[in-house]
């Protein structure tokens, strides 16, 4: 590894991508980590007992750009890792960062789009997809195996290359840049125990006991999972989780018909969760509220108007609208006046103050 990371010291840049296994555990199980350059492609075993302080020092070199496609799950993964390196829960790579993800987006492509079909589209190239869903814990690895593994960085190297050319031909690299600036923050890889509700949909329309009581089951889910390092539908489904919110129950027999619940979860955590359930729904007991109501017409009508406009202006920027603003962002800053990221940074240049004036204009 030393003589590898030796070679690839004189690069300005790194493709990296990681393969790791996730299904029966809360933490990603790292198995294996692939870099390449222009020169080189190498990949690093680390189920060997390897001292990686070396790899995260050439990692974290700011001047080295670190190209990724869809990077949150691996820089995720990185993080961990190099937490338990340093003796710490998480230390995020340094910047700066290069997601060809996104990339694709200011380019006109889906911002969603995958690996295999973002280098079908821009190098005419059709990936092997037989390993896709492989157990990379398992040694030794094939042939087949270590070359699909190489694939993921040889040709992000291509991708960069190419993205970073029309970037900067089209004067969008700075906001790739801008956006890619906020993956080095750690708060975006940790989940605190007393957020993890804001994980959870259809929470939206309950009353304050039934939303406290959802706090807290989401909390005592999260810290278990951690705990157990366990996935955490393993603990409490979703589904169970807002069952329970919603029916508060009080005795075992009502705990029971929770939809999901299974009789080993009742049986072993029942009380502990009536306890959860009560002693929440009581805190909030006397909180003030005011049942949900659709919004008028008139307001989904103008969520509606400002996405024709935002998909307008993605159109004529040649970008993915998801990039622009969601529908989500839309509805909370005509619903309750909060700005998306569309209020600040490039967004607010490229398009963002024509969106706020429109909808004053229509406001007036």
């Amino acid at each position: 590894m030393l003589a590898a990371i030796a070679r690839m010291s004189n690069s300005t840049f790194v493709a990296i991508d990681t393969e790791f296994l996730r299904e029966r555990t809360y933490y990603p199980k790292l198995c294996l980590i692939q870099a390449g350059t222009d020169d080189d492609c190498v990949l690093i075993d680390v189920l060997e007992p390897l001292n990686l302080q070396p790899l995260f020092d050439f990692l974290n070199d700011g001047r080295r750009v670190k190209v990724l496609h869809a990077a949150h799950q691996d820089l995720e993964v990185l993080a961990l890792t190099q937490g338990a390196v340093l003796g710490k829960t998480l230390e995020p790579i340094a910047g700066p960062i290069f997601d060809t993800q996104v990339a694709a987006g200011y380019q006109g492509l889906s911002a969603q789009i995958g690996y295999g079909d973002l280098v079908q589209q821009r190098l005419h190239y059709t990936l092997e997809k037989a390993h896709a869903r492989t157990d990379w814990s398992r040694r030794p690895l094939s042939p087949e195996q270590i070359s699909y593994a190489a694939d993921d960085v040889r040709y992000l190297v291509a991708l960069y290359h190419d993205f970073k050319t029309s970037l900067t031909n089209t004067s969008r690299l700075t906001w790739l840049q801008e956006d890619a600036a906020q993956l080095s923050d750690a708060r975006l890889y940790i989940t605190e125990p007393e957020a993890a509700w804001k994980r959870i949909k259809g929470l939206d329309q309950l009353t304050p006991p039934q939303l406290a009581a959802a706090k807290s089951l989401a909390a005592w889910r999260e810290r278990r999972a951690t705990q157990k390092n366990l996935p955490r539908s393993w603990v409490l489904a979703d589904e169970t989780l807002r069952s329970l919110a919603e029916r508060l129950p009080t005795s075992l027999e009502q705990l029971v018909t929770a939809q999901g619940m299974t009789s080993s979860l009742a049986e072993k955590r029942g009380g502990e969760l009536l306890e959860l359930i009560a002693t929440a729904a009581q805190s909030a007991a006397n909180e003030p509220h005011t049942p949900w109501k659709r919004p008028p017409r008139s307001l989904l009508n103008k969520v509606s108007r400002l996405m024709d406009f935002v998909r307008a202006e993605a159109k004529e920027l040649n970008v993915s609208s998801e990039l622009l603003a969601t529908r989500r962002e839309m509805e909370q800053f005509v619903f309750g006046g909060k700005l998306g990221d569309f209020g600040q940074g490039w967004r607010l240049d490229a398009f963002g103050k024509r969106l706020i004036e429109l909808a004053a204009e229509e406001s007036a």
